[in-house]
């Protein structure tokens, strides 16, 4: 018997549901930093074994008052993930702050497929504050289960990849064995660079930028080596904003330049030439045309 199934992950910005993905499936698929809004898009993750395949959907963070059409097409996705799903799991945390009338847990109560309770960073909480939070939850929702892991130190990974297993239906394989994602590799050089922008420049700058590969192209150095050149674009939506990208004499991009390039390299395992160029295009975040180009209308 094989076992299949789609299994979608929801929360809030920042409470570790990009580093939870990551950490089930052993591989580093979305970025992850410290900021909120750092996952944008539903990114697919595939992990295969030869008697079970799960389907991880890693969404953006529920943001609840929208500031621009972005965020309400991150909503989006997010709602897209309680149509689909085998097996839902909403991450927490101790201390994030909900009220029995918020309305994401209407729409958890209403779930009909498996919905887990994981109650992430638990290293940074006491055995009462975890046991008060799952009790909490449980009287809001209809959980199966509730398991309190850190994703960050891989503490209870195993037990929670365990249950989804045991709760997945009988299926056939969705992808090939061997395919990681759904994604593109210049998909994940545009997050690689972006992850980058948020660890570099600090304030409101990660969040008026987004990042377009314009060329991907692999070829060999004089020496037979591989060798793949990238060309990408990072939008902004001020020309101060494009200043501060650059730097005193290019001095900021030369720094993301380098940076990135390792990361992409490390990513790729193959030797990587990084162009960057910077371009303003004013309310970017606003503009549904630009907002489809950069992939948020999929």
């Amino acid at each position: 018997m094989h076992k299949s199934g789609f299994v979608n992950i929801i929360g809030r910005p920042n409470v570790g549901k990009s580093t939870l993905m990551n950490a089930l499936l052993g591989e580093r698929m979305s970025i992850i930093t410290n900021k909120p809004q750092t996952t944008r898009h539903r990114i697919i993750g595939i992990l295969s074994e030869p008697e079970y395949q799960v389907v991880f959907s890693d969404t953006p963070g529920v943001i609840e008052d929208p500031s621009y059409k972005m965020h309400e097409m991150m909503n989006r996705f997010v709602s897209t993930t309680f149509e689909d799903a085998d097996i839902m799991m909403f991450v927490t945390e101790v201390g994030e702050k909900y009220g029995e009338g918020d309305p994401l847990i209407g729409k958890l109560k209403s779930i009909e497929v498996p919905l887990f309770l994981v109650l992430n960073k638990i290293d940074l909480a006491t055995e009462a504050q975890i046991l008060q939070c799952i009790r909490q939850w449980n009287e809001w929702a209809p959980f199966r289960e509730s398991i309190p892991i850190s994703a960050l130190n891989k503490s209870n990974t195993d037990k929670l990849l365990e249950l989804i297993v045991q709760y997945l239906p009988e299926g056939p394989e969705y992808y090939p064995k061997d395919q990681l994602t759904d994604r593109p590799e210049r998909f994940f050089v545009s997050e690689i660079i972006r992850e980058n922008i948020l660890e570099l420049y600090h304030q409101e700058i990660p969040y008026s930028c987004e990042v377009a590969v314009l060329a991907f192209k692999e070829e060999e150095t004089t020496r037979g080596e591989p060798l793949v050149r990238i060309s990408a674009e990072i939008f902004v939506a001020r020309n101060t904003q494009k200043a501060i990208i650059i730097g005193k004499n290019g001095a900021a991009i030369k720094k993301l330049g380098t940076e990135a390039r390792k990361d992409i390299e490390t990513f790729l395992e193959k030797k990587v030439f990084l162009e960057l160029h910077v371009k303003v295009k004013d309310n970017w975040r606003d503009d549904e045309r630009m907002l489809r180009h950069f992939g948020y209308g999929q």
